[in-house]
């Protein structure tokens, strides 16, 4: 467990501040860090224990992952702000329920004018019969209204929440100056940045071309290989994929 935490170690902490960053998927624990980058609630609360008393500034650049997760980090990070300032900062991507977490700060949170929150509504995998998928689509449904709730509490003056609702159905990637149009936002001019890699983007129905030129490529077998070692090769990374699908959702019936 010492090297999946290994990435997740406090840097750039001063005696009044410390930084944070989601920059990869936001899972339940520390099983499902499959990367340094990868958060996930229990390494976040152990953050915020040894950043105690500290302001905090806080960079994402994630495309999301598991809900119940990233509302968890929610209310831990809006706790810590009762007592300290915090700053978020949209390096490059609030995707899903990352684009809930750059709403944590004790102030609008930074979006460059060349940096996405993506919103949707949220999604899970269910194997049963009717009456189980049946719950599934009403539980989808209530932790929607949770989402909802956080965004409400930011809507720029004159938005309404039922705007913002449509653009959540509809699957919306909204740039900062769009985002500023329906959100309590700083927008910013455009900086560089490498555009959010994960699991979590390639569910996106409207992922933009600038994302899917920087997704996670498949792993390439040895030249010279057979074609059936190729096959065995691409069936593995299929399975490992699907292994980890499983175990980060966050919202796969029984978390």
């Amino acid at each position: 467990m010492a090297d999946v935490l290994k990435g997740l170690e406090i840097k750039n902490m001063t005696d009044v501040s410390a930084d944070l960053y989601f920059y990869g998927d936001i899972v339940s624990d520390w099983w499902g860090a499959w990367q340094n980058e990868d958060q996930y609630p229990d390494a976040i609360k152990n953050f915020l224990s040894q950043a105690e008393g500290k302001d905090l500034n806080v960079y994402v650049n994630s495309g999301g992952g598991s809900v119940f997760a990233g509302m968890a980090i929610y209310n831990m990070i809006k706790r810590h702000g009762e007592k300290n300032k915090v700053k978020v900062y949209v390096d490059g991507l609030a995707g899903s329920i990352a684009s809930v977490i750059a709403f944590a700060g004790t102030e609008p949170p930074e979006i460059p004018s060349n940096a996405f929150l993506m919103i949707h509504k949220p999604w899970g995998a269910i194997s049963g019969n009717a009456d189980e998928m049946r719950k599934m689509a009403d539980d989808l449904d209530k932790i929607q209204t949770g989402i909802m709730n956080v965004y409400e509490d930011h809507l720029a003056e004159g938005v309404t929440i039922g705007q913002v609702e449509a653009l959540v159905d509809a699957e919306t990637w909204l740039d900062g100056k769009e985002a500023a149009k329906y959100f309590n936002i700083a927008q910013t001019d455009a900086a560089d940045y490498v555009a959010a890699v994960g699991d979590y983007l390639s569910h996106a129905g409207k992922l933009p071309e600038k994302f899917k030129s920087h997704q996670k490529q498949p792993e390439q077998t040895p030249k010279g290989s057979t074609p059936e070692e190729q096959a065995k090769a691409a069936a593995d990374a299929e399975k490992r994929n699907q292994i980890k699908r499983l175990c980060i959702e966050g919202m796969t019936k029984g978390e």
